[in-house]
């Protein structure tokens, strides 16, 4: 998957952008950890139940530049994309907007409405 500037999930409420004002060291502070390549990787565990160890991957890959980006949501493998906006509980949707609300409030992305 190549690096993006813009992300929209099907069924989703917002479409998701890189802010201009994106900085590597906030992308550290939100627990972006720095991969092999340079570029900075974000995982996390959308759970309905916390601590249950079933849920949903949202990862996030920003390039080293801080021109692009890929995000995905996937099954726990990682392996199979996901619409957790049509096939999953409100509470994972929760859980996804209130992660990206944080990136968002922490100028890593923009968001607008669909």
């Amino acid at each position: 998957m190549a690096f993006i500037t813009e992300k929209h999930f099907d069924d989703s409420n917002y479409t998701y952008s890189l802010s201009p004002k994106i900085k590597k060291y906030t992308l550290k502070d939100t627990t972006f950890m720095v991969n092999k390549t340079g570029a900075f990787e974000f995982t996390r565990l959308l759970e309905e139940v916390p601590n249950s160890n079933s849920g949903f991957l949202l990862k996030i890959i920003i390039n080293p530049n801080l021109t692009g980006f890929k995000m995905s949501i996937t099954d726990q493998s990682g392996l199979r994309n996901v619409n957790i906006f049509k096939n999953a509980s409100p509470m994972i949707q929760e859980k996804f907007y209130f992660q990206m609300q944080a990136l968002v409030d922490r100028e890593v992305f923009e968001q607008k409405e669909k």
